[in-house]
């Protein structure tokens, strides 16, 4: 299920090794109207990176898609993952989460109130739907041109993490509930973003036990089969790994980062 646009995707990969199994696999955009979903045993959600714009229309696709076949991810994972207030249940559940503020209204006055609960002199303002980095900001000053963004746009507010520019973003991918591989993702220079649409550098990594177990201990805490995961980490200023995104909806599985990661048996 797919709606790529310019972005990277490796999802091709896998395709080979799926055939070699038995399964037929096809690519289609969610928004095509031309197939009946009804003719797929399965459809996996793989690269629809524009639902943020649209999200209402894509959980209506999924619906119609989960009444008539299999869908992977299940769609009230997607339901639930898709706003961001699931990191919210998730720290509620005893997961470490980067410092948040949620239900903010976006004025020089909040603004001024961010920097001196974080304790910081750098923010991260993100919508609670979003993907790519889309509307994404790191702010050192209050910046009044973004009102208009953030108006009729739920948000949330983090410090900015210095770890990400320093030592990155870690990555772990799970298939069917399994460890698969793990990368890190850093930014290119004078940005914060780690997408590789945006110049991010992503390179292989084999992580420590620390960071595994709290990958197992994540995906735990969701208590659900899940055919993919991706939990990514980063470290903050006192050397924790924090939950930044929990990936259960179309994940980049960076499969071309690990020889074995595209015949992951299913």
């Amino acid at each position: 299920m797919d709606d790529m646009g310019w972005y990277v995707a490796d999802d091709d990969l896998a395709i080979a090794p799926l055939n070699d199994l038995g399964i037929a696999v096809e690519t289609i955009s969610w928004r095509q109207t031309a197939r009946a979903w009804s003719d797929f045993e399965m459809v996996v959600i793989r690269t629809p990176w524009d639902y943020q714009s649209s999200p209402g229309e894509f959980l209506a696709v999924l619906g119609t898609i989960e009444s008539v076949t299999r869908l992977e991810n299940p769609l009230d994972i997607v339901r639930w993952n898709l706003d961001k207030r699931y990191l919210r249940e998730m720290e509620t559940r005893g997961t470490r989460i980067v410092p948040t503020i949620w239900d903010a209204t976006y004025n020089a006055t909040e603004f001024d109130r961010w920097l001196s609960e974080f304790q910081t002199d750098e923010i991260i303002i993100k919508p609670t739907v979003s993907a790519t980095a889309e509307h994404t900001y790191r702010l050192k000053n209050y910046d009044a041109s973004l009102e208009s963004v953030f108006a009729a746009r739920e948000f949330l507010v983090q410090p900015f993490m210095p770890n990400i520019i320093a030592e990155g973003e870690f990555s772990l991918f799970y298939f069917n509930g399994e460890y698969s591989h793990a990368i890190n993702k850093s930014p290119k220079m004078n940005d914060f973003r780690v997408q590789e649409e945006h110049g991010g550098i992503i390179s292989e990594i084999q992580p420590d036990e620390i960071v595994m177990a709290l990958g197992r201990e994540t995906l735990a805490t969701i208590g659900r089969d899940l055919l993919y995961a991706r939990v990514d980490f980063v470290r903050d200023g006192e050397g924790n790994f924090c939950l930044m995104e929990l990936e259960l909806i179309e994940p980049a599985l960076y499969l071309r980062m690990n020889e074995g990661a595209p015949s992951v048996s299913p």
